[in-house]
C-alpha cells in the first residue's frame, strides 16, 4: 500500500468535487503551546466568530520548526500558502486584516511559502 501524503489527500478531496475553503492552521504541539500558540489559536477563533468570517481555523501538530513557534499557516484563495513564524496574539488582527481580508502577505513574519 502506498503512503498517503498530504498532497495525495488534497488530490482525493478535489476529485470528489469538494470546494476548497480558506483556512488557517496553528501548530499546537508542545513546543507551540510553550511558545504561546494556544493563545494565538483562541484569539483567531474568537475574532473569526466576532467578525463572522468564512474561514476554517484548525489545529495541527509539529512542523519541525520549533525555533519559530508559534507557527501559523494561512491558505487563502488568491494568495500563496504561507507559514508565519513567531506569531503573537497581537499579530492575529494583522493576519486577518492584511492577509485574509486584504490578500496581502505580512513579509516580516514569513518563514515559508508553500507551493500548492
Amino acid at each position: 500500500m502506498a503512503k498517503l501524503t498530504p498532497q495525495k489527500l488534497d488530490e482525493m478531496r478535489n476529485r470528489k468535487g469538494r470546494a476548497r475553503r480558506d483556512w488557517i492552521r496553528v501548530g499546537l504541539s508542545t513546543c507551540g503551546i510553550a511558545a504561546g500558540a494556544a493563545e494565538v489559536y483562541e484569539r483567531l477563533r474568537a475574532e473569526k466568530e466576532k467578525r463572522g468570517l468564512e474561514i476554517d481555523i484548525e489545529r495541527c501538530g509539529c512542523a519541525g520548526q520549533c525555533y519559530a513557534e508559534p507557527l501559523v499557516e494561512v491558505c487563502v484563495e488568491g494568495t500563496p500558502r504561507v507559514v508565519y513564524g513567531r506569531i503573537g496574539v497581537d499579530q492575529v488582527l494583522e493576519i486577518l486584516d492584511t492577509h485574509v481580508l486584504g490578500k496581502r502577505l505580512l513579509n516580516d513574519a514569513i518563514y515559508q511559502v508553500k507551493a500548492d
